[in-house]
């Protein structure tokens, strides 16, 4: 499976090397150049060596995207630090390139309930740590 990730922070930088090691061929798109970093700490081989790929461009930009790879992407993975353009390159992957798999990393919980309402597939790491101290709380005042 080709996934395209876009985000190299700790989430994407992680995810894109778990689905290396996987066996999963994968790109990464992130704006700083420094991001790279990320892909190759801990890791015995550099990340092209490991046989991933990374661009540096902004995900906003088709340019960018096409040379990440989306027109093959199996998978796209929005996750930068902004929802909305998170959002907004998670409906370019799917309408415009017909991506069938779009996973998007949306902060407010809010926000994610609604896009997942209209077909977008949200992941909310705010809704999570909400449900995570809910039953924290539970466990210890019970």
């Amino acid at each position: 499976m080709f996934v395209l990730i876009v985000g190299a922070g700790r989430v994407g930088s992680a995810v894109a090397r778990s689905a290396l090691a996987s066996g999963h061929d994968v790109s990464v798109l992130d704006e700083d150049p420094l991001s790279h970093e990320r892909l190759d700490a801990g890791q015995p081989s550099s990340w092209e060596d490991a046989g991933g790929r990374f661009t540096v461009g902004h995900g906003i930009e088709v340019e960018a995207l096409v040379e990440a790879g989306i027109d093959q992407a199996d998978l796209f993975i929005a996750s930068t630090d902004g929802d909305n353009t998170n959002l907004t390159i998670a409906q370019i992957a799917q309408r415009r390139f017909h991506v069938d798999n779009v996973l998007v990393r949306v902060m407010d919980p809010a926000r994610a309930t609604w896009y997942a309402e209209q077909g977008l597939h949200t992941i909310s790491p705010t809704k999570h740590a909400i449900e995570m101290f809910e039953r924290a709380l539970g466990e210890v005042t019970a």
